[in-house]
């Protein structure tokens, strides 16, 4: 069985379809990606996931829960957590505080909720800044503060929404060996992003969205060559040219 099973989800807006039938599944210990144009879908459908939306239509299944209409407070109880792209930590607290803030999805002591706090940090590399306020961290540094907030839950399965958005090369790069240490503790992962370097490097599968409709699935080296995935990131001018 999936560790996530999303079968025929829509989610529409008024008259806007937003997803559009989408089919797709994660394994335990997977790192998935999803991939597409801006504007494709992918960031509505992990807020069908996490329970931000309610899909219009459709099942999402979490190790067997129906979860699609729960709300993101125990669905993330269950274990699915998501990160979001604009990172909003309480920029006066310390990076210490606003771990443990997650770990109160788990328990409601202080001392067992620091001490998941302080594991995820050493996890993540950010343990020597525990005591700094986030709002004198760099971007990098705060990326990983929004990781380790989600960390602190206990997920099952991590939703990243373009963690590495707006990082330099040489700072993705240093992210990427986070995300694999994140996953070999076993947490699963599906990740939004942009970056192709950090998608082919991460993911053992990449679903494409386009226009709210999956139009590929796969390996992806093999997927990233498909012409209908070229033509959704390029234009049909670049197809047309490249024969």
């Amino acid at each position: 069985m999936a560790l996530l099973e999303v079968k025929n989800v829509t989610k529409q807006f008024g008259g806007l379809t937003a997803v559009n039938s989408v089919d797709m599944e994660v394994h335990e210990g997977q790192i998935v990606g999803i991939i597409g144009p801006n504007g494709a879908g992918k960031t509505t459908l992990f807020s069908c996931i996490a329970g931000s939306h309610v899909p219009t239509k459709g099942s999402i299944k979490f190790n067997g829960t129906e979860i699609a209409g729960k709300k993101p407070y125990d669905i993330c109880k269950l274990g699915v957590t998501r990160t979001f792209q604009v990172v909003k930590p309480f920029a006066n607290k310390t990076v210490l505080y606003n771990t443990t803030v997650g770990a109160f999805a788990k328990t409601n002591l202080l001392d067992k909720a620091e001490e998941k706090a302080m594991e995820v940090l050493k996890l993540i590399d950010l343990y020597d800044k525990k005591d700094i306020p986030a709002k004198n961290l760099t971007l990098p540094e705060r990326k990983r503060l929004e990781l380790a907030r989600a960390l602190a839950t206990e997920p099952k399965l991590l939703l990243l929404d373009e963690v590495m958005a707006g990082l330099r090369p040489s700072e993705v790069s240093e992210m990427l060996p986070v995300i694999r240490k994140i996953n070999s503790v076993g947490v699963s992962i599906i990740i939004v992003e942009h970056i192709m370097q950090a998608i082919m490097n991460l993911s053992e599968k990449v679903y494409v969205i386009n226009f709210g409709k999956k139009i590929a699935e796969g390996d992806p080296h093999k997927v990233v060559a498909e012409e209908e995935v070229i033509k959704a990131y390029l234009g049909d001018e670049y197809v047309a040219n490249s024969h």
